[in-house]
């Protein structure tokens, strides 16, 4: 071993091991159960499009009716900075030892197993409300087209069939599935920024240059509750929730990579991508959005005083406040494909998450069971039993119902990113004490235990501040238990596990940073793999290999 192992108290693997990094973390009557079919292209284009969904495509519309464009800019730049720490340092741990534990097998690994007992359990809560969200979306979606005429029911019904039968079928017509949407979704959502850049130069059928013109009537900052600055900033801060939302899933990447052939370099690319993706998809999108689309405009479902044919999404209402005649139902389809991706992505980690969950024996042993093509079948009925919840659309109303689901997924969403973030600041403490050596990690976070740090203060602040706006004018009951429901829950799963299994904090120089980390330095395996991958295209046709060389140097 190169760094001590005397002091970490555990026998280091075999040579072989230690060579190829395969992963030791499940056990024996477990191990293979998944099948690791998901290829290096398949974890790049989901860690740059598998979160392009309901988050991004209509909770921009609710953030924009809510605080206006400069207050979505904002929201969506400060939790676009704490996504990428939280990747950032998900990034370093996943790479230098891929498990297929996920999130909470790392908290268990190198903080406490009550934290990692609590994360499991708030990322899946999260996925389990997240797809019946994204099934309110999609009949959201839809009444832009139909109205009231058609029940939501049946478009929900329809949507999650198709959900089940692509996860049904195998991890790896999953994978090609996510890997051809996800780049569908990139090159429409690439598109859409360009076309509403075109908007608001003028190139629109009404030729109209908006520029900024919507900052100054109706405003840059929507007053929220409250009049003046007050009313403003309440405006801003409360929409950070439908920012968390929308980056919401940007982790998921990290699931996938339990059933990826090459994790510990496809790891590494993918959280290098979440940067262009964050810039790109994020930011640019809301601050051309906030120059097309005013925060009043009755034409946006979420506006105050919408009409009955309003669209859920700011991108359609931009089209046609352009007077594009056509264009604006063709973008609506293409989101409608966007968000039934995101619910198949959704599903997929709600059953993952539940499977690891069970193998760690902190759930029924039945979960674990897979079919021959290594889909976990019992795993799928909890999720499959909470789609139901998107039926509260027939009586309630898509957009209360999508309003609802989104303050409790927003919850736990940064419960998990407050544990990750607290993962990786005691990983740092080890790896220092033990003396790592650097030329093993693939990928390191910019500003290693720091940017950790930081972004776990705000993230703090902001999951007990994100509700105050309960509190103003008259005390909303309904509205202080959604926003909050996660944060009991996750305290009982915290302190109800250490209290009953008497569980201690894992010690920096006790932490376990040898079993399923490779030996091998990062620029051999590196080599490596670009000659594997060299010899793989060789065999192909010449069309193939063309086809490939500049697909990999645009992805």
């Amino acid at each position: 071993m190169a760094y001590k192992t005397d002091v970490v108290g555990v026998e280091p693997p075999p040579v072989e091991d230690m060579v190829t990094g395969s992963i030791k973390d499940i056990p024996p009557d477990e191990e293979g159960n998944l099948h690791k079919t998901l290829k290096d292209r398949h974890l790049s284009m989901i860690a740059m499009g598998g979160a392009l969904g309901t988050g991004l495509l209509i909770g921009t519309g609710s953030a924009l009716a809510q605080t206006g464009p400069g207050g979505i800019l904002i929201d969506y730049s400060i939790i676009g900075v704490i996504v990428f720490m939280v990747m950032a340092a998900l990034g370093e741990m996943t790479s230098f030892s891929p498990m297929s534990r996920g999130f909470g097998g790392y908290a268990t690994r190198f903080v406490d197993p009550a934290l990692g007992f609590a994360t499991r359990y708030a990322y899946f809560f999260k996925y389990l409300l997240t797809t019946p969200n994204q099934l309110s979306a999609i009949a959201l979606i839809i009444e832009y087209w139909t109205g009231d005429r058609v029940n939501p029911a049946v478009w929900i019904t329809i949507a999650l069939i198709a959900i089940l039968v692509i996860n049904f079928i195998s991890v790896k017509a999953f994978g090609e599935f996510e890997f051809w949407l996800s780049s569908f979704k990139i090159i429409v959502m690439t598109g859409a920024i360009i076309l509403l850049l075109v908007l608001a130069l003028g190139g629109g059928a009404n030729l109209q240059r908006t520029g900024f013109r919507y900052w100054n009537n109706p405003g840059a900052f929507a007053e929220y509750k409250l009049k003046g600055s007050v009313g403003r900033f309440v405006g801003v801060w409360s929409t950070m929730v439908q920012a968390v939302y929308a980056y919401g899933g940007t982790e998921l990447v990290a699931v996938t990579v339990a059933e990826a052939q090459n994790p510990r370099l496809a790891m590494a690319r993918a959280v290098k991508l979440t940067f262009f993706r964050i810039v790109i998809f994020y930011i640019l999108s809301v601050l051309f959005l906030g120059m097309v689309v005013p925060y009043n405009s009755p034409e946006l479902a979420f506006a105050a005083g919408s009409t009955t044919s309003a669209a859920a999404s700011p991108f359609v209402v931009a089209i046609k406040l352009a007077k594009i005649g056509g264009l604006d139902h063709v973008i609506n389809a293409c989101l409608l494909i966007f968000v039934l991706s995101a619910a198949t992505s959704d599903y997929y980690i709600a059953t993952r998450t539940i499977y690891n969950i069970a193998a760690d024996g902190n759930a029924p042993k039945i979960l674990t069971r897979t079919n021959n093509r290594g889909i976990p079948i019992f795993a799928m009925i909890i999720p499959t039993a909470f789609c139901l919840l998107a039926y509260m659309s027939t009586s309630s109303g898509a957009k209360v119902v999508f309003t609802y689901l989104t303050s409790m997924v927003s919850t736990f969403g940064m419960l998990t990113w407050i544990s990750i973030l607290v993962t990786h600041i005691y990983f740092s403490r080890a790896v220092k004490l033990q003396q790592v050596p650097a030329n093993l990690f693939a990928y390191r976070a910019p500003l290693r235990e720091w940017g950790s740090l930081v972004g776990l203060l705000i993230l703090c602040l902001l999951t007990l501040t994100k509700g105050f706006g309960v509190f103003l004018i008259e005390f909303d009951y309904k509205n202080f238990i959604l926003q909050y429901i996660g944060l009991p829950v996750y305290l009982i799963c915290l302190f109800g596990y250490k209290f009953y299994y008497r569980s201690g904090r894992v010690k920096a120089f006790e932490a376990d940073l040898v079993t399923g980390v490779s030996m091998e330095p990062i620029e051999i395996t590196r080599a490596r793999r670009k000659a594997e991958m060299e010899e793989s295209i060789a065999t192909k046709p010449a069309f193939i290999r063309v086809c490939k060389k500049y697909l990999a140097l645009c992805f």
